[in-house]
């Protein structure tokens, strides 16, 4: 089986016991990708972010380049382990607080769909704390469903617009 990349967003915004602040968390978490078998190519610098929903607390974003054998689904199982290890209960309300968040957001396959997992993600191409980071480490890669690098991506994300009335 070959190898393949994959981009995969991180994220945090409650203290871990061990490691500390979220930013720590997020270096924690790099470091525990490759305890389990993954190899992490590139990482992004850590940025700061307003939360989305009910959660009140900044996240520490960032994003990953990895590598790994895993097909996307056995993928997803590692890094709920690596969340679970964390602390991280799923208790069904979504963009609740989380110690820590990790996202398959693109791979070298292309697109993929299943019930527990598609990617592209849903919503990256509207979360600029998901492209800031990935455009760090991968500006050219190409979204498989648009086409567009994730450069323009972001460019199209973050460009001023005509005021909202």
């Amino acid at each position: 089986m070959t190898q393949g990349l994959y981009l995969i967003a991180l994220g945090s915004n409650q203290r871990h016991h061990r490691h500390g602040s979220p930013h720590k968390v997020i270096a924690a978490a790099l470091a525990a990708l490759g305890r389990a078998g993954i190899t992490v190519e590139q990482a992004s610098r850590v940025v700061t972010s307003r939360p989305i929903g009910p959660s009140k607390r900044a996240y520490a974003n960032a994003a990953a380049v990895i590598r790994t054998k895993a097909q996307p689904l056995e993928l997803l199982a590692r890094l709920q382990r690596i969340e679970a290890d964390f602390g991280r209960r799923r208790r069904g309300q979504r963009w609740s607080a989380r110690v820590l968040d990790l996202d398959v957001v693109l791979w070298s396959g292309g697109a993929w769909a299943s019930p527990g997992l598609v990617v592209p993600h849903v919503m990256f191409r509207t979360r600029d704390f998901v492209l800031g980071p990935a455009v760090q480490i991968a500006g050219g890669w190409r979204d498989p469903l648009s086409g567009l690098s994730l450069h323009h991506l972001r460019a199209r994300l973050t460009r001023p617009g005509p005021a909202l009335t």
